[in-house]
């Protein structure tokens, strides 16, 4: 059983709007498109974004943060040469231009893979990291799975079309808002406007870079079959929004929807930050333990994005679980923090115990389960 607890931040206060959401989202003839706000993670405005679609290069973000837990994990470095094998040489569509049997530095084949969306830059680099490209697709998707991208399949690296290569707008929203949490100097190469190797000056294909001083990423994509696609990222002040298009008829309209989405979405919402990582926020109740109650709370920093205007007009509150027994362990979930516009969820997260509760004495077992049929 869960007990409410009428936990009020001052900040907040109640009122009787029914609904928060802002209307007139642009109207888009895309098969797919989603706007998200990168910190609180609410969605804005969305057309089918559980949608199966085929992703084409937008596929190079999923290499593009393979290749950036490798270097982490230092198991390659920039300064490794990447030896171009004739498949990779060979491949079709968009290309860096690379050499077969010459060995190119790895950080010039990373911008690449993001500035000219080399599919030979994909495949080389697939090769150096794993030995082979299946190796390396396995890899992306045992990470895509980790990720919880749950409508997500790699076929190859590079986003050639393929009838089990697919994911939603959903799913590259999450991928994006990782590359862009986890990797945030990395994450700098997709605002690069410009690449040349091998004497060939090619421009990045996002035209909303010369659009828009506040965008700085990150990849389009586009074949026969899956149409223009492009997921963009815009950072204004302390708000950051990521849109997808999937499945625009032109590049030119897969870079005007984008913009009207992200236009929209700064236009009519705020991003506020509530709470920082780490901060208490209740007290938990916990039976049968070597201490009564566990200070629960969060372990990242707590966004909330809600209309313009709507700000001072929240409510927060606490729902614990009531029923706790000892053992706690650090980092279990003891509840939800609840922000509420009316009576519509603005947003909410889980309640983290935020120490650890050992098992208590015998006597302290005997009463507390005799305390807690009363509770």
């Amino acid at each position: 059983m869960k007990r409410i607890l009428s936990v009020f931040i001052c900040l907040f206060i109640s009122f009787t709007h029914q609904g928060w959401a802002a209307t007139g989202a642009p109207e888009i003839k895309a098969d797919s498109y989603l706007l998200v706000d990168f910190h609180s993670g609410v969605q804005l405005a969305e057309k089918n974004p559980d949608k199966r679609i085929e992703p084409a290069s937008i596929t190079k973000l999923m290499t593009a943060y393979v290749i950036y837990q490798e270097l982490e994990k230092g198991s390659i470095s920039l300064d490794d040469n990447v030896l171009i094998s004739e498949k990779a040489w060979k491949m079709e569509g968009s290309r860096m231009f690379v050499e077969a049997g010459k060995k190119v530095p790895l950080n010039r084949m990373i911008k690449g893979l993001i500035v000219q969306s080399g599919n030979d830059a994909a495949i080389a680099l697939a090769e150096h990291i794993s030995g082979n490209e299946a190796s390396f697709v396995e890899k992306m998707n045992q990470i895509a799975k980790e990720m919880g991208l749950n409508s997500t399949n790699f076929a190859n690296p590079t986003g050639w079309p393929d009838p089990n290569h697919y994911t939603t707008a959903r799913d590259i929203v999450t991928l994006t808002r990782q590359v862009i949490r986890e990797y945030p100097e990395e994450y700098k190469l997709h605002s690069l406007k410009e690449y040349s190797y091998n004497g060939i000056k090619q421009y990045n294909r996002n035209k909303l870079l010369w659009r828009d001083p506040t965008v700085d990423g990150v990849k389009t994509g586009h074949t026969e079959s899956a149409g223009y696609c492009l997921v963009a990222s815009a950072a204004r002040n302390d708000m950051r929004l990521i849109s997808v298009i999937l499945g625009a008829e032109t590049e030119k309209s897969r870079a005007d929807y984008s913009q009207e989405l992200l236009e929209f979405g700064f236009r009519l919402y705020e991003t506020h930050k509530l709470y920082d990582k780490g901060s208490v926020l209740a007290d938990a109740r916990v039976w049968k333990g070597n201490k009564s109650t566990v200070p629960a709370g969060i372990m990242e920093d707590f966004y909330v994005t809600v209309e313009k205007g709507h700000y001072n007009q929240l409510k927060g509150l606490m729902e614990l679980d009531g029923s706790l027994d000892a053992p706690i362990k650090r980092g279990d979930v003891v509840g939800t923090a609840i922000i509420k516009d009316g009576e519509t969820i603005v947003n909410q997260v889980p309640l983290l115990a935020l120490d650890a509760v050992d098992p208590g004495g015998f006597w302290s077992k005997v009463t507390d389960s005799v305390k807690k049929l009363f509770n």
